[in-house]
Parts: C-alpha cells; structure tokens; sequence
C-alpha cells in the first residue's frame, strides 16, 4: 500500500467511529444510575422494635429445650433490609 491509501483509510476510519453509540450508551448508563440512586433511597429511617425486651425462663437443665416467639416489627418510615441474616443473642444470668 502507497502512503497515500495508508492516510486515506485513517481518515475514514476517524469518520466512521460509531459516535451516535457512545453517546447513546453514556445516556443510557447516566439513566440508570439516576434511577437506581432515586430507587435506593426511601426518604425513612427503618427502625425495629421487639415486642419483649426480656424472657425469663427460669432455670432449664442442661439438654432440655424451650421454645419462644418473639414479634420483631418495622415502626420506622423506610424500607427495612437486612444485609447479613439476622441471629439472637442468648445472654446468660441477665
């Protein structure tokens, strides 16, 4: 190839670089994160209370079982989601 069909076609590859797609796709990009950021942010405060502070059980033998329920409830005015799995703590002598 002559360096004249070299400069030529880089020329008309520069002409041809899919602009509109880029631009199309930034766009749609942009959409998305303003309405995943608009979606995640509920406007509340979750907050969670128990409907019993504390459960006395009395003393249990070793090996034998007992079993509650306990009411856990949203009163907050946002959206509630756990991150990790919720667990119960089991204090001792209290």
């Amino acid at each position: 190839m002559t360096k004249k069909n070299q400069k030529y076609r880089k020329q008309k590859q520069r002409r041809n670089f899919p602009w509109l797609f880029v631009v199309l796709g930034g766009g749609l990009l942009l959409f998305a994160a303003i309405l995943f950021a608009r979606n995640g942010g509920d406007g509340g405060t979750p907050a969670l209370s128990v409907d019993q502070n504390q459960i006395d059980y009395g003393y249990v033998k070793f090996g034998e079982n007992r079993q509650f329920t306990l009411k856990v409830t949203n009163t907050g005015d946002g959206n509630l989601r756990f991150k990790e799995k919720p667990y119960v703590e089991v204090l001792e002598g209290c």
